[in-house]
């Protein structure tokens, strides 16, 4: 049986559901964290080490501004409700992304909190915030050549590894999940996911369960994962 340590999800759906249900996007954002804090929750209580949440992506800021504007103020709202839960659970909060483009007001909040949950072991919570996996590699390149003086011959997968964003907080992806039906990575943790078991839900994002999830990790625990080899004949 396979063991799933890092899960990865793209949380994608939001703003169909709202149009399904006549209502506005901001409200299909509202339900979707919703579905975030029972998702947490339920890896916290199944021992899942590390949960990475493709929560806003870079190429979301070209969205119209005041659903921008709404989906920063619910993860300001997030963050305050669940703060408490994080720190009774043994949860480390950890943002990921270019989060010099936040605003200040959640830019503070999200600091703060992956202050005060650093010293939690249980499960790392990863959440991505305008981010995009290329950036992500490009700043590791950056980081990765500053630190050898250009000698080439230092640079292994472990010590490019150590530069992403994500180095510190879960590593290599078992399981991608994406809801909403679409079938593509969208720029989501590039590097980290060269190993992944892909499983792409028909459902949206706010319609995902913590039933659903348990139905797919029991499909991932009878996956063959060969990592490019072959089993003993």
């Amino acid at each position: 049986m396979n063991k799933l340590k890092h899960l990865a999800i793209i949380m994608d759906g939001n703003g169909r559901w709202a149009q399904k249900n006549s209502l506005p996007r901001t409200e299909g954002h509202r339900k979707g964290a919703s579905v975030v804090r029972e998702i947490v929750t339920h890896c916290r209580e199944i021992g899942i080490e590390a949960l990475t949440l493709y929560a806003f992506s870079e190429e979301n800021w070209g969205r119209p501004k005041d659903e921008v504007s709404a989906l920063m103020e619910l993860l300001l709202e997030f963050m305050t409700k669940e703060r408490i839960t994080m720190l009774e659970n043994n949860i480390h909060f950890n943002p990921i992304g270019t989060l010099e483009k936040l605003p200040d007001f959640l830019k503070k909040t999200l600091f703060d909190l992956e202050k005060e949950t650093s010293v939690n072991a249980i499960m790392d919570l990863n959440i991505a915030l305008s981010y995009s996996g290329r950036q992500d590699i490009l700043n590791a390149i950056k980081k990765t050549i500053s630190q050898i003086n250009f000698d080439m011959s230092f640079i292994d997968e472990a010590m490019f590894s150590k530069n992403l964003s994500t180095h510190s907080c879960g590593g290599d992806v078992d399981l991608l999940i994406r809801t909403g039906g679409d079938f593509r990575i969208s720029n989501f943790l590039l590097w980290e996911s060269a190993y992944a078991e892909l499983f792409f839900e028909k459902k949206l994002w706010p319609e995902f369960t913590s039933d659903d999830l348990d139905s797919i990790i029991q499909n991932f625990s009878q996956r063959d994962r060969r990592f490019g080899l072959v089993k003993n004949l």
